[in-house]
């Protein structure tokens, strides 16, 4: 079975290490930040990006046109597999860009992320980028990260207690149901948006109208485009059940690639993170997972968050060259950098939840 490994200390997470990552305050992540910058990993990879980006919409422009040409058949079904994987493709596209991995201009940015997630997956960027910096600036924390915000799933004790119906239930069993819950989330991911840009509630006062037309505009257009694409190759029974496998499997996959970085790690509350600045509020709370070029490949380089957490603008294919970086210089505060391998980091994700929903089941 593959081993977690912690550096400076053995075994898994569980308190805030006393001493100096501790007491640290944000200079503790200034010279590896100097490092990192000296190294040119910071520098854009502006070729790298637009070759993946080609390959990507190659890809799918192949999958669409093999629907098309095979036809309204239930052979056709197989190939929401290839299109569920290069959508996911297409969301770790839009997240690089809505850290301006991919170009330091926010226009650029902007644009490829419009494209990647409202154009071709339905997602409003506004929303994702709203949710997904509060999870950065607060990556696990019970009272800022939406991330862990209770929900459907919860990922701590005190937010589970007192919940009863169909939410107690789903708490008490969360751990088994957590695999086939994430089956809904590209679904989730289009409902949330839609009702970000179109709800009665304003988006956020930053926004214009004109931004928001723009991406409503989009929203609209990919629905009605994937609406036609399935009609066009499918007959309307054939549509629905690609639709449903292909959303199922994009939602499994999304949720297989994010499940591992936080879930089980630190969870500062407002009173345990008052003295930790930059480095010790990324690196206690997230968790890598060791791997080669396909892990790399089928996570999107989220494999390497502790590294994308410490620099959400770093390139993707510069997070495994700064790893080693990282881990040298936690090791030297003796500060715990949390690694593992894949099957691994969902046993222990699983386990949390487990946890969580201990005290629900004990009092059935």
């Amino acid at each position: 079975m593959p081993q977690t490994t912690v550096i400076a200390r053995v075994g898994a997470p569980q308190s805030p290490p006393s001493g100096p990552a501790t007491r640290a305050a944000g200079s503790d992540f200034a010279p590896l930040l100097r490092t990192a910058k000296q190294e040119g990993l910071l520098d854009r990879r502006t070729g790298w990006y637009a070759r993946t980006m080609a390959v990507n919409g190659l890809a799918l422009a192949a999958i669409a046109t093999g629907m098309v040409l095979m036809g309204p058949s239930w052979w056709t079904l197989p190939l929401a597999v290839p299109l569920a994987l290069f959508s996911a493709r297409t969301a770790f596209i839009a997240h690089d860009a809505g850290h301006a991995q991919i170009s330091p201009h926010r226009r650029t940015s902007r644009l490829i992320q419009l494209v990647h997630g409202n154009l071709l997956l339905g997602m409003s960027q506004d929303w994702w980028n709203d949710k997904h910096n509060r999870h950065h600036a607060n990556p696990n924390h019970l009272d800022k990260d939406p991330d862990v915000a209770p929900d459907v799933l919860v990922f701590s004790e005190e937010h589970a207690v007192g919940r009863m119906g169909i939410r107690g239930w789903l708490t008490r069993h969360q751990a088994v149901l957590f695999f086939p819950l994430t089956t809904l989330e590209g679904l989730a991911l289009k409902v949330y948006g839609f009702r970000h840009v179109f709800g009665r509630r304003p988006v956020h006062r930053r926004v214009s109208l004109g931004a928001r037309t723009v991406e409503g505009g989009l929203l609209v257009l990919h629905a009605a485009g994937y609406t036609a694409l399935l009609l066009a190759a499918l007959a309307p029974l054939q549509a629905l059940a690609f639709a449903l496998l292909h959303q199922m499997l994009l939602g499994l996959h999304l949720g297989m690639a994010f499940a591992p970085n936080h879930k089980g790690m630190e969870m500062p509350d407002g009173t345990h993170d008052r003295d930790w600045g930059h480095l010790q509020r990324q690196v206690l709370t997230s968790r890598n997972i060791r791997g080669g070029m396909l892990t790399d490949w089928f996570l999107g380089g989220l494999n390497y968050q502790i590294e994308h957490h410490l620099f959400p603008s770093m390139p993707r294919p510069h997070l495994r060259l700064v790893r080693p970086l990282v881990r040298a210089h936690c090791r030297g505060l003796g500060m715990p950098y949390t690694e593992t391998g894949l099957i691994d980091s969902y046993r222990q994700a699983l386990g949390h939840m487990q946890t969580v929903g201990e005290a629900l089941r004990a009092g059935e």
